[in-house]
């Protein structure tokens, strides 16, 4: 890559993420100092407000650059390093800056939860990553990070300890305080409407291998039914942004060359308690999940949804809300000969906005500088095949997350 004027750029500065993302940057790196990024976005107006709200000098660049606008996405591309989005739902939004980021070999990180549009940017765009060198890496926050990684953290434990990886891990949600983004309720009505449009997107997001080329011919489970884990001790209920993250693990495996194993099978709920108190508000939860998913379908109640509920530009939780957030994901791998190993995932902040910001903030980072190209060429990626440890190293020492073992 030839020398580029920015390290990063953050298009959608002005947006609630995209302004936590740069108070993430700002605080921990500075302006300048230690890093040269920019601010990127269609009104510079707001972003110029960004700037002023969250403390950077004068001296902090902002650019010009308009999803709409292919000509101003690939100046945008061509002046950085990586480029940090959070111009979603990217179904509408992304496709273009996706375009310019892999003609100019410029790596790209998202926030994506839309397995449909991701399905069809990797067979459109991965060759032309390839060739340029750009790293191409969707979903860079809650969804999929503490997953993907969390998977790929009690593997290399299973493949130390054991001698194997797991062929089956199951990931189990154990805490959360801390609602989604508005963007990932935006995501989901996005994707709802493509189907109602095209049967295939339903198709796509119950397939556990949708992102996979050549997937093996391995039955997962499901995932959206009442469990009951015997060695947890708890009862389970299907956890919402499953049919997200089961894909990307997948994925990850596929691109690591099956290290997983091409009988590997994985599933994510959420825990919900023991004893018959745990089965009721299991059932409960199910219950609400299949309530919510029909009214989700159903084009009024999305129409009223897009008025009244999503938080409008520049809004979100509260810095309180933010701070007093958490989540903790609990790993459960079952080795071939019966053996088992646990793996937990904390996060510090809340994971639709707090948690998030700062975990693709430093996943940009983390191909930057700690994956050279000869060790992770160009093409659409993951972040636990792309970054694995350097990642959960990073994400340990300037994110908050933690990630051990458990007895």
């Amino acid at each position: 890559m030839t020398q580029r004027e920015f390290e990063i750029i953050v298009f959608g500065a002005s947006g609630f993420t995209g302004r936590l993302v740069a108070e993430h940057l700002l605080s921990t790196y500075g302006v300048g100092r230690d890093l040269a990024w920019a601010l990127a976005g269609r009104a510079t107006t707001k972003l110029e407000g960004v700037r002023t709200s969250i403390g950077a000098p004068a001296s902090l660049p902002i650019l010009h650059a308009n999803a709409a606008d292919p000509a101003s996405l690939a100046a945008l591309a061509s002046r950085t390093k990586a480029v940090i989005t959070t111009v979603g739902p990217y179904q509408l939004y992304g496709e273009p800056l996706v375009a310019a980021c892999a003609e100019a070999g410029t790596d790209y990180v998202d926030l994506c939860g839309e397995p449909n549009w991701m399905a069809a940017m990797i067979p459109r765009y991965e060759a032309q990553a390839k060739s340029s060198g750009a790293r191409i890496v969707f979903s860079c926050g809650f969804d999929s990070i503490p997953f993907d990684l969390g998977v790929w953290f009690l593997q290399q434990q299973a493949s130390e300890r054991f001698g194997a990886p797991c062929p089956r891990v199951r990931g189990r949600v154990r805490k959360m305080k801390g609602g989604f983004s508005g963007g990932t309720l935006a995501s989901m009505l996005a994707t709802l409407e493509a189907g109602k449009r095209d049967p295939s997107v339903l198709r796509t997001m119950t397939n556990p291998y949708a992102l996979v080329p050549g997937a093996p011919d391995t039955r997962q489970p499901h995932g959206d039914s009442v469990v009951h884990d015997a060695d947890i001790g708890q009862w389970s209920a299907p956890f919402i942004m499953a049919p997200i993250n089961t894909k990307n693990v997948h994925r990850s495996n596929a691109l690591m060359q099956w290290r997983y194993g091409r009988d590997f099978t994985y599933d994510e709920m959420q825990l919900m308690g023991e004893g018959a108190g745990g089965e009721k508000r299991a059932k409960a939860a199910l219950n609400q999940s299949r309530t919510q998913l029909a009214l989700l379908s159903f084009a009024p109640t999305r129409a009223l949804l897009r008025s009244f509920a999503l938080p409008k530009p520049g809004q979100g939780p509260s810095k309180h809300e933010r701070e007093t957030g958490l989540y903790e994901v609990l790993f459960v791998g079952d080795a071939a000969d019966g053996r088992s190993l646990r793996a937990v995932v904390t996060g510090d902040k809340d994971p639709g906005y707090g948690s998030t910001s700062k975990m693709i903030s430093e996943t940009a980072l983390c191909l930057t500088r700690d994956v050279p190209r000869e060790q992770i060429p160009g093409g659409i990626w993951t972040p636990a095949a792309a970054m694995g440890g350097a990642l959960i190293e990073r994400l340990q020492a300037k994110a908050g997350l933690r990630f051990g073992l458990e007895n």
